[in-house]
Parts: C-alpha cells; sequence; structure tokens
C-alpha cells in the first residue's frame, strides 16, 4: 500500500480571474457535506502563500506576479521534493495550474537522473513563454517552465529586461535547465489553444488525446495509449485541472471554462486508471473556483474525484497494468 500525503498549495497569483486560492477550502467543505473522513486519513501539508500580492502594481505585463510567482514554485518545488525523500507520494490541491510547475521541479529534484513523464489533462496547454502569452496570466506557463522553453521561434511579445530576468531564474528552480522534455508530454482533451502552443506541439510531436477520441475509444484505451506514450519515462506526473471537463454538464466553476469537455464519470475513470500505473509519483488537481461556481457543485465533483483517484493510488500494486 502506497503511503500518501496531501500537499496544500492555495495560490492564485498566476490566474486571471480571481477565486482559485478558495478552491481547497471548497473541496473541504464537499467532504464535510458529504460526511468523509477524507482529510482526517492522510497526513497534509500547506504551502505557505502569498496572495496578498495581487494587491502590488504588475509591473511584469507578459508575465503578470513573475517574481511572486517564482516565490511559490520554489517553495512548491522544496515541499514537493520533501515529500517524495522522505517516501511518500504527493497528491496536490492546488489552486491556479501554475504551481504545477512547482510540482514538477520538486520531482526532478528528488530524482535527478530520472526522466520524467507529464500527462496533462487540460482543456489548455499551458506551454506559453513571456515571449508568446497574449494574456500574461502565468497559469498557462507551466509547462513552458518545466521544459526551460522560450519558443522565440513564435515571439510576439518583447518583454522587458527585468521579466527576462525573473524568467531566466524561474527555469533554474530544482535543478537548472529543463526538467522534462516537450515530447514526454501528453495531452488529454486540450480545446483551446493559441499559435504559438500548437507550433510547439506539432514541432515536438505531443499527442492530444481530444475529448472525441474519449468517448470514441473509451476511457481505458486513452488511458492505456497516453502512458504506453511514456513507455521510456522513469517516472510519470498526472495533473488535472477541472476546466478539462464540460462545464454545462458539471459547473463553471473554474477560471477559464472551455465547451465540450469532458463528463465527470469520464474524468473520474481516467485519473483511477492512471494512477494505478506503477510508474505514477504525483497527482495533482487544480483550478477548483467556487467564486464562480452555484452551490459548490464543481468542489463536490472535484471531491468525488480526489476520493476515487486517491484510493486507487494508495491500493495499487507495483505489478499493476491497466
Amino acid at each position: 500500500m502506497e503511503k500518501l500525503k496531501l500537499v496544500e498549495v492555495s495560490s492564485e497569483l498566476a490566474a486571471g480571474t480571481r477565486g482559485a486560492s478558495l478552491g481547497v477550502g471548497a473541496i473541504k467543505t464537499a467532504s464535510l457535506n458529504k460526511g468523509s473522513d477524507f482529510f482526517r486519513k492522510y497526513k497534509t501539508t500547506a504551502v505557505p502563500t502569498i496572495n496578498e500580492s495581487l494587491f502590488l502594481d504588475i509591473e511584469n505585463p507578459y508575465a503578470k506576479h513573475i517574481h511572486e510567482v517564482r516565490i511559490m514554485l520554489e517553495r512548491t518545488c522544496e515541499t514537493i521534493s520533501d515529500t517524495i525523500n522522505k517516501g511518500f507520494v504527493p497528491v496536490v490541491l492546488a489552486g491556479d495550474h501554475s504551481t504545477a510547475a512547482g510540482t514538477i521541479c520538486g520531482i526532478k529534484n528528488a530524482n535527478p537522473d530520472k526522466r520524467i513523464g507529464v500527462i496533462w489533462i487540460d482543456a489548455h496547454a499551458d506551454f506559453h513563454t513571456p515571449y508568446t502569452s497574449p494574456s500574461g496570466n502565468m497559469h498557462g506557463f507551466s509547462l513552458a517552465i518545466a521544459a526551460a522553453i522560450d519558443n522565440l521561434e513564435c515571439r510576439v511579445n518583447n518583454p522587458k529586461e527585468s521579466t527576462l530576468q525573473e524568467w531566466e531564474e524561474i527555469k533554474k528552480i530544482g535543478v537548472d535547465g529543463p526538467k522534462i522534455k516537450p515530447e514526454d508530454v501528453v495531452f488529454i482533451g486540450v480545446r483551446s489553444t493559441e499559435e504559438p502552443e500548437r507550433c510547439l506541439m506539432e514541432n515536438h510531436g505531443i499527442r492530444n488525446f481530444t475529448v472525441s477520441e474519449v468517448r470514441e475509444k473509451g476511457v481505458k484505451a486513452i488511458a492505456e495509449e497516453a502512458l504506453s506514450r511514456l513507455a521510456d519515462c522513469d517516472l510519470v506526473y498526472v495533473s488535472f485541472d477541472v476546466d478539462s471537463m464540460d462545464p454545462d454538464a458539471i459547473s463553471e466553476g473554474t477560471g477559464t471554462p472551455v465547451p465540450n469537455g469532458l463528463y465527470e464519470d469520464e474524468a473520474k475513470e481516467l485519473n483511477r486508471l492512471l494512477v494505478q500505473h506503477p510508474k505514477v509519483c504525483a497527482w495533482e488537481i487544480v483550478e477548483v473556483n467556487p467564486t464562480l461556481d452555484e452551490h459548490n457543485a464543481m468542489a463536490e465533483t472535484a471531491f468525488e474525484i480526489i476520493e476515487s483517484t486517491v484510493k486507487a493510488l494508495e491500493n495499487r500494486s507495483a505489478e499493476v497494468k491497466i
């Protein structure tokens, strides 16, 4: 049986819409309303946040709050690395998706000689940089940070020197340079991208399993194919953004909802199957925003998925193959 530890990262510095920092609390409320003892069962650590920095002026419009985001990624990296080194599998409950870069950095810091694959279940590719981002919201930068990519070939912005200095530092978190290879990323459910991201996806052969493919092939086949594409990786990290799900069928309680996403049962089964694989070393759920919701619906759905995924992760064996 796996030893699990919950890691809470209630940061929303990198989101474009306020409220993601309340997501973890909303999930806990959902668990209480269900009468669950989930949050009593597992060791928990919370990464200290600096959300008060949102009141500061934005000095870097192509990478908003980049200095403070870097601090949060460093803190997340240290916590994840420490958690792994103590023999726990991290289950990360986070606010905005930027801190996933810190999770990857922490995995690499704890496993510097391991090749890390990423399964990114999301409506968005999150492969932007200060040179390409149309919004400057850094929850769209996570994979570019982890891969230490600039994507200058698709440059559309001219960031100022202070932004680029921070950008060079943020790419060094955990270990200096790339933590992952772009070709070791698999997308599931991505359906909202910009041209610079599409260029990266094409150039690096990044596979995106669309929602329609999930419906056509079935969840089990998609999970198997996704893991098969990462067969050469030593470890696999699964990141689940709730905006991968269909807002009309579930809830709009997330900062950047995109129509035509996964249904709840598909998301639940997908995550459950993926974490049964012995190479999966961490699982993360992000971007629940109760301020955009009615009756805490997204948090309730998220908690159902967390319970199912954690049960599968905790009870897996080293011999499990899906």
